[in-house]
């Protein structure tokens, strides 16, 4: 070996990529820049029986087996073909070396490791990258240097809030509302934050930000505001005066979401929190109230990801409608509360019970319910569209459905980082939280963490305390 291509082999990493990394993001292939990616035969074998899913799972096999095509024209995928022009390489390996007893047993995951451990013997520099838990705890156990996919992650202990409390000056407070704005530079003194080590830094107040100003001398004297768009100043934000299709806010964060999602100038809403915040609830409320009442958009549309907590959907009893009405039965609680005469339903004749009202908005079309993979190829124009149990998508999944987004179309993502079902994902690589943090301070862009538990006290003490 040349003394160039010998230093070429030290500083060249090898990255053994699982099925689940391809399957999470199909572009996975190229986010290792000039090192080496490898791809075990037996993922190729794992592609090939996802590949016919009609699901997002079916549709990102079928991605990376199109990208892998396109290579495989450009030179011999055995030996490892160029990318990008600086050195990045992907190539198929194989392995006809024994496994070690330990990882004996002929399955997938071990013919994967097996060949992150020949490359090792190789004396290369290897990392394995698996989403799969017990795959990173078997390869580390054997010594190989293993991580999991950590592109698109986001700190989850830092993630944006969607607003800030400042302490001002009480005149600041009363300029604001009897001005009816506020200059950011005003507030500049008091945007700073002390770091770990007790250092004062300064603190950025972003597109559609709220903050809530409390007076220096009188914590009684408060006042809310939000950063209009990307503008320089500061808007008073005050709670609803009268009921939005029967819903009221019940604390401070609910008051800003409402805000968010009644202004039709902020194209996405995201909503975080934990079960019983109402984040859910306000989305749906607000949507039939720009539906119904101020006629503003041509359909409601919500949407969930089918990853439930147990089985899958097709263990459910009955045909495929009533399956899915199953699986839809949350939005049906939350649309069967908003009808009812307790909440937005007196508006409604008494004579229909709630049940038929909500089956007549579903024959008109007005209101859509329906599983997200049917979203997927979809252009979505004139809608107000909600996407509930967002922490289930990918960040792939996440932009794809964004994409879809049509002229016109307003869409709000609602989620609980807290409680993910999808095996490959965390607080940290989820697609919602992706997005909270990817598309702070974007001038159509809004987002609220809701902390209080509303449903009632004893989903506030479960929420808190288990």
């Amino acid at each position: 070996m040349s003394e160039s291509a010998a230093t070429a082999s030290n500083t060249c990493k090898y990255f053994v990529l699982d099925t689940n990394v391809l399957l999470h993001n199909p572009n996975s292939l190229f986010m290792f820049d000039d090192n080496e990616v490898v791809i075990p035969f037996a993922v190729l074998e794992e592609l090939d029986k996802f590949k016919k899913q009609n699901d997002d799972v079916g549709r990102n096999a079928r991605q990376v087996i199109r990208h892998l095509d396109r290579l495989r024209k450009q030179g011999h995928l055995s030996e490892g073909v160029p990318w990008n022009g600086h050195g990045g390489k992907i190539r198929i390996a194989f392995t006809s070396s024994a496994r070690p007893e330990w990882i004996s047993e002929d399955s997938p995951d071990n013919r994967i490791i097996n060949v992150a451990l020949d490359l090792q013997k190789e004396k290369r520099r290897t990392i394995l990258i698996s989403k799969d838990v017990n795959v990173r705890i078997k390869s580390d156990a054997l010594g190989i240097h293993t991580e999991d996919f950590e592109a698109q992650k986001v700190d989850p202990d830092r993630l944006y809030q969607g607003y800030l409390t400042l302490a001002v000056p009480g005149e600041l407070i009363d300029d604001l509302y009897r001005e009816k704005h506020l200059e950011i530079e005003r507030l500049e003194p008091y945007l700073v934050e002390q770091d770990e080590q007790g250092q004062t830094k300064p603190m950025e107040l972003t597109a559609n930000q709220f903050a809530q100003l409390r007076d220096q001398g009188d914590d009684s004297h408060t006042g809310l505001s939000r950063r209009l768009s990307d503008t320089d100043h500061l808007i008073p934000v005050q709670g609803q005066r009268k009921p939005v299709f029967g819903i009221m806010a019940r604390n401070l964060q609910q008051t800003m979401a409402l805000d968010l999602l009644l202004d039709d100038e902020v194209k996405l809403v995201t909503l975080l929190g934990s079960a019983g915040t109402g984040k859910t609830l306000l989305a749906i409320a607000a949507g039939m109230a720009k539906l119904l009442q101020e006629e503003r958009y041509e359909k409601l549309l919500v949407a969930r990801p089918i990853m439930p907590l147990g089985r899958d959907i097709g263990y459910l009893p009955g045909d495929k409608d009533e399956k899915l009405a199953a699986w839809m039965q949350p939005i049906f609680d939350n649309l069967s509360y908003l009808l009812s005469t307790r909440a937005g339903g007196s508006q409604y004749a008494v004579s229909k019970s709630t049940e038929q009202r909500i089956h007549e908005l579903l024959d008109s079309g007005k209101v859509v319910l329906e599983p997200l993979t049917y979203i997927r190829g979809r252009s979505i124009p004139n809608q107000f569209m909600i996407v509930d149990e967002a922490q289930n998508l990918t960040p792939h999944e996440v932009r794809t459905i964004v994409s879809r987004v049509g002229e016109g179309t307003k869409i709000v993502l609602t989620g609980d980082v807290g409680q993910i079902d999808n095996p490959y994902l965390d607080s940290s690589s989820n697609g919602l939280s992706y997005v909270v943090e990817q598309l702070k301070g974007t001038s159509i862009v809004g987002h609220i963490t809701l902390a209080k538990s509303e449903r009632s006290e004893l989903a506030s003490l479960a929420a808190s305390k288990l």
